[in-house]
């Protein structure tokens, strides 16, 4: 038995885009145990949305809470407040919604696919991740006017139409897209120096996803069928816009990777379809009633399910919202996976969890 060592990482750190904090355990540089510290953020969302803002209102509120999935948070506030006024929202915003959606976790997964990259040494390959993500963000901006804060789903529908010209745009811009997807897939698959050298790394088995109640692409990448989208489509349509899931077995960094990129050919394919197939109807639901008793709403955002609670009051202003981030769901699996591995293998590991800590500590 080797010397323990106590090394800790954050909360401000090279590897680490937002303040988060682990203290490792070593012995003969091999993680033993791991404590993990997520709350250095918090920003009162939740109750200033109970207390300071109008329920209609809110849907713009919760799309600050985070930068990357700002259209899940917004699209999963405005589900559960339309349950709580018990409205059906148009067709149209539904395919709207989704396209958005999509686009979304195209940027989101290449953002996540570039860090681990750049954690593991890679810095040529972020670089190059980064320049082929580029695009997702000029479609965004194209479709919801913004970058970055969408602001693209209210309660009752969608704020914008989609233009038939940015439609075209979209479908010529995913064309070249996809052969750099293809270059992508063969550097992170095949590249000695990025993914052989991951596999193994960061090891999350099937059993332990499911114990540990993991979502998203972290389940999906050890075999666990975790998806919103495959469990029910009441509220959006998925399996008509020919959503399909995709999943790995080996569990680790490298499976983690195969998945998001996978994903992204189910991406672009969902996004053909909705613009070659977008229905005509309205864009919003208009009603004048006022929240009333409690709904939940679950979309699977590009970390895994966005859970929403809301208790309505019959009055302007929401008695109580709940938000369980994908991020939350997994912290205790984060915390697992680092057993047995390399010191040096922490950042790399950290990335290809995608853990985004303003999302988790509002």
């Amino acid at each position: 038995m080797g010397k323990q060592y106590e090394i800790p990482l954050g909360a401000q750190h090279i590897s680490l885009l937002e303040p988060l904090h682990f203290k490792f355990t070593t012995e003969n540089e091999k993680i033993v145990d791991t404590v993990a510290n997520v709350y250095y953020v918090h920003r009162g969302i939740e109750q200033a949305c109970c207390s300071k803002f109008k329920f209609r209102q809110v849907s713009f509120v919760v799309g600050r809470v985070c930068g990357l999935c700002s259209v899940s948070h917004t699209t999963a506030y405005s589900q559960v407040a339309e349950k709580l006024i018990k409205i059906e929202v148009p067709r149209r915003a539904k395919y709207l919604r989704m396209l958005v959606i999509e686009l979304d976790r195209i940027h989101s997964h290449l953002l996540c696919l570039s860090h681990v990259a750049e954690n593991s040494g890679f810095e040529a390959l972020f670089m190059k991740t980064m320049q082929y993500r580029e695009f997702a963000m000029e479609l965004l901006e194209a479709v919801c006017g913004n970058r970055i804060q969408y602001d693209f789903s209210i309660v009752g529908g969608v704020a914008r139409d989609l233009k038939p010209e940015v439609g075209k745009m979209i479908l010529e811009r995913l064309k070249i897209f996809k052969p750099q997807l293809d270059e992508l897939v063969d550097i992170y698959q095949n590249n000695w120096t990025l993914s052989l050298k991951n596999k193994g790394v960061g090891l999350i088995t099937k059993e332990d996803a499911l114990r540990l109640n993991v979502v998203g692409p972290f389940a999906r990448a050890t075999g666990l069928a975790a998806d919103v989208r495959n469990e029910y489509d009441d509220l959006l349509p998925w399996k008509e816009v020919g959503f399909e899931m995709v999943l790995d077995k080996a569990g680790d960094v490298h499976a983690r990777n195969m998945v998001r990129l996978r994903e992204l050919y189910v991406s672009m394919r969902i996004i053909e379809n909705i613009i070659n197939g977008l229905p005509e109807s309205a864009l919003v639901t208009e009603t004048k009633t006022f929240p009333d008793g409690e709904a939940v709403a679950r979309l699977e955002a590009p970390r895994g399910e966005l859970f929403y609670y809301a208790k309505g009051n019959k009055t302007q202003i929401l008695e109580r919202l709940k938000i369980k981030a994908p991020t939350f769901s997994n912290i205790p699996a984060m915390v697992e996976a680092f057993k047995g591995n390399e010191y040096g293998s922490a950042p790399a590991i950290i990335a290809s969890y995608d853990p985004c800590l303003s999302c988790t500590s509002r």
